[in-house]
């Protein structure tokens, strides 16, 4: 990535919101219209129903009584968590998997505040180190801008990802009903996998509805799709080294991989959690659209 490109791709602001009203633009029926700053959307009236919501413009254009259902009756509370541990800075210099995270961070935040939806923003590794409050203003959401922007800038932190224990914290802090939702690439976590399912269950305990987005490089972490030479290879999370040719394991990795990511997502759809693979050679697209059609279904 070129230099002058990398400054432009740091301007999340600018980005989410191009790619948020390219998307719309886009899809002219999804679950994105039908909201507005008034109300959400027309209810038919029910006998014995209060009269005080009834539309008397709408009875006098159709001869027929509608509610309005107003927007707080539809808000979410959306946090968005996002893995910032050694193994999401991967590939260096670009730290790809971190700066896509964090550019789709941007844009489901610009889609939540223009739905009036309030979010927040926390940063994970073996712990929680950051997190936003939970507000839906136009300053908080230039602070979360601010925020993902300075976090491209940090150093990874050291040490393994303990998901499971950040999900029993954020379980255990967050008091009222949420739409979490993870970006992570699971990095020292396959062999954990049943205390990460039982972290999650702690949030379904808890009545939060969960969105899991699995951010991978499909070219490297998946296909091993490198120069046939050999290559030292580092675990970013515990630093342990490997040397060998790509090309004489390409095959039993690809399977390896592929299993353990099958592994993953059937636990989460186990567990009737939304579960996306994120390949960040791929476009932002569907991420909004998971995230719009999730809150359909919460509505």
């Amino acid at each position: 990535m070129k230099d002058q490109d990398n400054k432009i791709y740091k301007n999340f602001e600018f980005l989410a919101r191009q790619l948020v009203e390219g998307f719309i633009t886009g899809h002219h029926k999804s679950p994105y219209h039908g909201f507005s700053v008034e109300f959400a959307e027309h209810n038919p009236y029910n006998t014995g129903e209060s009269t005080r919501h009834i539309d008397w413009k709408v009875y006098a254009r159709t001869d027929k009584l509608y509610t309005k259902r107003y927007e707080e009756e539809t808000n979410l509370r959306c946090r968005l968590l996002i893995d910032h541990s050694a193994s999401m800075h991967y590939p260096e210099p670009e730290k790809e998997k971190l700066q896509f995270s964090l550019l789709a961070a941007a844009a489901l935040s610009y889609l939540m505040q223009k739905q009036r939806d309030a979010v927040s923003v926390g940063f994970f590794s073996d712990k929680m180190d950051n997190q936003t409050d939970c507000k839906s203003t136009g300053n908080h959401l230039s602070n979360i801008y601010s925020l993902l922007e300075k976090e491209l800038q940090n150093q990874p932190p050291k040490g393994v990802t303990k998901l499971s224990d950040v999900l029993h914290t954020v379980a255990g802090t967050i008091h009222k009903r949420s739409l979490v939702i993870l970006f992570t690439d699971f990095i020292s976590d396959a062999e954990q996998l049943e205390e990460v399912s039982v972290a999650l269950q702690h949030l379904k305990h808890k009545k939060h509805e969960v969105v899991i987005f699995h951010v991978y490089d499909s070219e490297t972490e998946l296909n091993l799709n490198l120069d046939d030479r050999p290559y030292l290879f580092v675990d970013k999370e515990t630093g342990e080294k490997l040397k060998l040719n790509p090309s004489e394991v390409k095959e039993e990795f690809y399977k390896t991989q592929l299993k353990e990511f099958a592994m993953i997502e059937n636990r989460c759809r186990e567990l009737k959690m939304d579960f996306v693979p994120l390949d960040i050679r791929k476009d932002l697209k569907n991420v909004l659209l998971t995230y719009l059609n999730k809150r359909k279904r919460m509505r």
